[in-house]
């Protein structure tokens, strides 16, 4: 697997992770429950791979050699 296929998979899997991490805060409130208040940083650690692996994914046809 290349560089870029593996950050792909990083990003992918890690959205997964964060998806299911906010969807369980949301469930959680709305079944009544008042989770503590470190559950609501749980989401910040995917996160932050995800901003890091975007933008390189953004950045990437930016600094890719041209084909003339």
């Amino acid at each position: 697997m290349s560089g870029n296929a593996l950050i792909r998979q990083i990003h992918r899997w890690v959205s997964i992770l964060f998806a299911a991490i906010v969807a369980g805060i949301f469930a959680a409130l709305g079944i009544g429950q008042q989770p503590a208040q470190w559950v609501y940083l749980l989401p910040l650690a995917p996160l932050f791979v995800l901003a890091v692996t975007g933008l390189y994914m953004f950045a990437l046809p930016y600094f890719a050699p041209r084909n003339a």
